[in-house]
């Protein structure tokens, strides 16, 4: 472990002799790329310096003992002490996903389901802004097309951090595990015999790309679109074309911009969505060609899984990969939502717990 640990010490130390420069506090950019990262070493550098003393007083403690059998009786809680310190190293020295200090975009799409579909996406977006506001994020609406009963065919929503967020604290550090498809069991406002129906809403997440210099995109690769931004059934919102559709060439990803009323601001949110999901798909190619085993256990879920079930009769939820289930429904679509999240996080943290332990020698 002091391998491992040492040379995020030093990185760690350079970082605070950086952050003391001026210089450094006249580039916003790096400055908030520096306290990112600073925030996200801090806690293993706490560890570290934790398991490095109680290493050293399990040491010195022996070394009494050695010379006095009546210091022995302090060694067993010296070793406890060293035993619980190096676990906590052990932990957060974890292969940690590199995007775990990123901002996230969440999109959310109508399923099967019909309209009640377009109504539980509206639900599913209010449980993640009210999350967000609990959590002290900032969250933008990117994109959205409505439907007719007032929910959404389709959304995309920036959630951002308002400061250096803590290792497993950012937007896409807890969100990432809520992409695959969601499914709801209740009695539709569009349904007359009170009979309960089920359908579902896909939620995918992604990293928000922080330097747009990340993701090599050559503007010739671009298909450029400007059309007439439109509402439910059809109706005229501009009268100008401001709405922007960016097809990537080479990947065929296809993004669609219309909720600002200026067409560079839509170009400027397409182009975030755009490079969100080029990033997501070579960070899932790279992933798949290194091993099948991945790194973390929210990349082996296709995004086609069904992953959760709200049950309104009951006031239910259930996480069908953790085995989490809670009668708290209605707390959960109204933002309390880290219990559902932790167990995910848990359960990954254990996975990886368990390969780490598979492949020592």
């Amino acid at each position: 472990m002091d391998d491992s640990a040492a040379p995020l010490l030093a990185e760690f130390l350079s970082i605070e002799q950086q952050l003391a420069d001026p210089a450094v506090h006249a580039d916003p950019a790096a400055y908030r790329r520096l306290t990112k990262r600073y925030a996200a070493l801090s806690p293993t550098v706490a560890a570290y310096r934790s398991w490095m003393s109680a290493s050293d007083d399990l040491t010195a403690g022996r070394e009494l003992a050695a010379d006095d059998a009546g210091f022995a009786d302090e060694l067993p809680p010296l070793a406890a002490r060293e035993a619980e310190t190096a676990e906590e190293l052990r932990r957060l020295l974890l292969p940690r996903d590199p995007d775990d200090d990123q901002d996230a975009i969440v999109e959310v799409k109508a399923g099967e389901g019909g309209a009640e579909s377009a109504l539980f996406a509206a639900d599913i977006v209010r449980m993640y802004l009210r999350y967000a506001e609990r959590r002290g994020w900032r969250t933008e609406v990117l994109d959205s097309t409505e439907s007719e009963l007032g929910g959404y065919k389709d959304i995309r929503v920036g959630v951002q951090a308002s400061s250096a967020a803590a290792p497993g604290e950012a937007p896409w550090a807890r969100l990432k595990y809520e992409g695959g498809v969601h499914r709801v069991q209740r009695v539709p406002v569009t349904e007359s015999q009170g009979r309960i129906h089920t359908s579902a809403v896909g939620v995918l997440v992604m990293p928000e790309v922080e330097d747009p210099e990340d993701v090599d995109l050559d503007p010739n690769d671009l298909k450029i679109d400007v059309f007439r931004s439109s509402g439910p059934g059809g109706q005229s919102v501009n009268t100008t074309d401001s709405a922007i559709r960016i097809t990537h060439l080479p990947s065929g990803v296809v993004v669609s911009c219309q909720n600002e009323k200026s067409q560079l601001q839509n170009k400027e949110s397409a182009m975030r969505v755009l490079r969100a999901r080029l990033h997501q798909m070579a960070v899932d190619e790279a992933e798949a060609q290194a091993s099948a085993q991945r790194r973390s256990q929210v990349r082996t879920v296709d995004r086609s899984e069904r992953i959760r079930t709200y049950n309104f009769p009951e006031n239910r939820i259930a996480d069908h990969r953790t085995g989490f289930k809670a009668y708290n429904l209605d707390q959960v679509l109204d933002g309390d939502l880290d219990p559902v999240v932790t167990s995910a996080m848990e359960a990954d943290e254990a996975a990886r717990l368990a390969g780490l332990a598979d492949s020592a020698p």
